[in-house]
Parts: structure tokens; C-alpha cells; sequence
């Protein structure tokens, strides 16, 4: 994401961090501003520790944004807000200073499980508080995962399944015979009825993974009939690319928003903010 606007406030910049299974995604906040936003791979500790030791925001933007981004060196190190799924790295994060770890306590969400994952609850929050109740999320990322609130701002649940990469790595490291499948942006959907291996597993994952996505839309338009749903994670533009092809009234239905979380962690953060100056 490009860059929005220089920022000037320097008490209103603040970092967030999601620390996902797979990467690390980062937006740099003026106020309630998304200035810009952008994934790194995780880091080891040595890494954070660097980060750690920055003593301008300048010095830390340029070791974690790919784009090489230049603020003024007068910056301070500002605040870092975290959102984790990945307890280890969340230890390993608490070493840079001034760091907030959001959770589910933190959330007015109603109804909520102790178990449930804080990315699924600020992405349904963010999207919700942005389009309103009621709301379904579909990430499409490592997992794929439903999760839904009525409008009462109420936790009506969820479900998770491995989402499609996992799936094709897991027929390809389990099996004895089996290929492993790379998971890449297939240009087109491969035959339902396959004629070889690789295209057969392609086949299942894909087209039960949609089946699947197809069932939850219309059992939530069943319960809701006026609800809303967003998706975002690493796959929705190939599963909504498919679902265009397959169920283009579905694919139309549905908001496409990658920053879901962010905007939940802006909730939370700016919520706290206006609180404080009471």
C-alpha cells in the first residue's frame, strides 16, 4: 500500500503488528489514518533486538519496510500495538519498548470464548464497526476461517478448516504417493473430474474449499438475511477469481478488505485514546 501522507503529529503515530502463522503484517497509523501497510517475513530474536535498541521511528522503518521508507530521523520510537497467534513470537516481541499487546478483554464484543483468536475477533470488529452488524469475516490465510456476529455486537461463532496451501501441503508430506502440490495463483479452475494426480488433488481441495465457503454464505444469509460479509487473508483473490467463476452472485455479495484487523486494532487503540482524555 502506498504511502498516504506524511506524517506531522508525532503523539498520534503508532505501529500495529500482527503476528501471524505465517508473516508478520505491519501498519504504521497516523491517528486513525492508515498511512501505509505491508508484510515481512517473522524475525528472529537477534532481529528484534536491533529494533529494540532504535532510538528514532526513522532507524526502525528502515530495517522493516521493504519500500525503504524515509521519515524524519527526529521521530521518536513510537507505541506498538500487537495482535498475536503466535505465543512464542509475542514473548519475543515484549523486549521492544513501549509495546501493547491487544486482547480479547479488550474487545466490546459480546459473547466471546476464552479460546478464541484475537485475529478473528478484531478482524470481525474492525469490519463490523466499519459496515455494520451483522457480520460474517472469511479469512482466507493459513487457516480458513469463519466468524460471525449479530447485531447485537454478539459472538454468533465460527468454524476454522485448513485453508488451501495447508490443504495441498498436507495430501503432499502425509501421503506415500502423492505429489506435493505448490500452492500458487492457478490461472484458471482445474476439471472437477481430473484425469491426472496433480490436477485431481487440485480439484478436491478447490472445489470443496468453495463448496464449503458457498454453504456458510447461505446458511448466514439464512439466519441474517440482511448481513454483511467481508473477506481478506493471502487467498481471497484467488478464491474470489473462482467463486466469480463459479457463484459470481456469491463473489459480488462480498467485501473485500485485506487491513480487517487493523481497522479492529484502530478501534481499540483510538477507543482507548478518546477514553483517556476524558
Amino acid at each position: 500500500m502506498k504511502p498516504h501522507k506524511h506524517p506531522e503529529h508525532t503523539d498520534n503515530i503508532w505501529l500495529a503488528l500482527e503476528i501471524g502463522n505465517s508473516r508478520l503484517h505491519w501498519a504504521l497509523f497516523v491517528g486513525e489514518t492508515l498511512y501505509s501497510a505491508w508484510d515481512t517475513d517473522h524475525l528472529p530474536e537477534s532481529v528484534i533486538q536491533q529494533l529494540a535498541e532504535c532510538q528514532t521511528l526513522n532507524d526502525l522503518l528502515e530495517k522493516i519496510f521493504p519500500q525503504g521508507e524515509s521519515l524524519t530521523n527526529t521521530l521518536p520510537l513510537c507505541p506498538l500495538f500487537i495482535a498475536s497467534v503466535v505465543p512464542s513470537q509475542t514473548a519475543i516481541w515484549q523486549i521492544y519498548p513501549n509495546t501493547h499487546v491487544i486482547t480479547l478483554n479488550q474487545l466490546p464484543l459480546t459473547g466471546v470464548y476464552p479460546t478464541l483468536g484475537i485475529d478473528r475477533a478484531l478482524a470481525l470488529w474492525g469490519a463490523g464497526k466499519t459496515w455494520g452488524f451483522p457480520m460474517l469475516v472469511i479469512d482466507a490465510g493459513t487457516a480458513l476461517t469463519f466468524t460471525a456476529a449479530d447485531a447485537n455486537e454478539f459472538l454468533v461463532g465460527g468454524a476454522i478448516l485448513p485453508g488451501l496451501g495447508l490443504q495441498f501441503a498436507t495430501l503432499g508430506q502425509q501421503t506415500g504417493q502423492l505429489p506435493l502440490v505448490e500452492m500458487q495463483n492457478f490461472p484458471s479452475l482445474p476439471p472437477r473430474f481430473a484425469l491426472n494426480t496433480t490436477e485431481a488433488i487440485q480439484s478436491g481441495v478447490i472445489y470443496t474449499i468453495l463448496a464449503g465457503i458457498k454453504d456458510f454464505v447461505e446458511a448466514w444469509l439464512q439466519l441474517f438475511p440482511n448481513g454483511k460479509i467481508a473477506i481478506k487473508g493471502g487467498d481471497r483473490t484467488l478464491l474470489l477469481n473462482y467463486l466469480q467463476v463459479l457463484h459470481p452472485e456469491i463473489a459480488d455479495s462480498l467485501i473485500v478488505e485485506p487491513n480487517l484487523i487493523f481497522w479492529g486494532m484502530r478501534e481499540i487503540v483510538m477507543g482507548d485514546s478518546t477514553d483517556g482524555k476524558q
